[in-house]
């Protein structure tokens, strides 16, 4: 997908909290909006080379928002909204082979006590609940998720193995948000209960899905499969 805003370059000063950071733009320091509620420490480093997408909204309290950032020559897009729009554009395009038979995709449809990124159907009146997670944190090649502790990721999980108990189909997949990784693993060292969770759901016949992305300034768009280690 093409980013159709301005976009422009700038360095990583500080991240005071998780909702804003400061860079330096042409030697002025700027107040920008992070996107991502995510630690991503390895990413937004002092002096780190990052993009900006300039926002016009007029309650806002930032000029931009900081989508993108450089570790060593790796380009990472950390924006949390991008993954569902990378995910609804590749399957409408079919990017996603198992996934290609459903032609109706609805976003944000509810089972039980969660609420899922996509419900899929087809003519056959086949359903399936997706849910999707952007991944950022990557260790020696190696994509991982999550970078935090997250109670809401294990409940999915515990929801996707209902709704595939329940004749569903059932799947979650992980886009990680930059090039390359040669495999895709749970972080276990973060959060194991999350790990765990996903063997578990794995188990159960739910589906799990990790897809690279081709990232550019202001594009990224779903690559390749990539290999999973539970």
């Amino acid at each position: 997908m093409k980013i159709d805003k301005n976009i422009i370059s700038a360095k990583f000063i500080k991240r005071p909290n998780r909702f804003e950071a400061y860079v330096n733009i042409k030697d002025e320091l700027e107040n920008v909006h992070v996107p991502n509620t995510g630690r991503c420490k390895e990413i937004l480093r002092p002096m780190a080379k990052v993009f900006l997408r300039e926002e016009n909204g007029p309650l806002r309290k930032t000029r931009y928002d900081l989508i993108a950032a450089y570790k060593e020559n790796m380009l990472i897009n950390i924006d949390s909204h991008i993954p569902n729009k990378v995910t609804e554009e590749a399957l409408l395009n079919s990017k996603i082979d198992k996934l290609a038979k459903y032609n109706k995709i609805s976003r944000e449809k509810t089972f039980r006590n969660s609420r899922f990124d996509f419900k899929l159907e087809n003519d056959k009146n086949d359903s399936y609940y997706l849910e999707v997670k952007g991944v950022t944190f990557e260790k020696d090649g190696i994509a991982m998720f999550p970078d935090a502790p997250t109670e809401r990721g294990r409940k999915h999980l515990k929801e996707l193995i209902e709704a595939k108990k329940e004749g569903h189909g059932a799947g979650v997949l992980f886009v990680i948000q930059f090039d390359g990784p040669s495999k895709f693993s749970p972080y276990d060292d973060m959060d194991k209960k999350f790990g765990d969770e996903l063997r578990k759901a794995y188990e159960n016949g739910v589906d799990i899905f990790a897809y690279d992305c081709n990232v550019g300034e202001d594009y990224i768009e779903l690559k390749n499969k990539i290999e999973i280690d539970l």
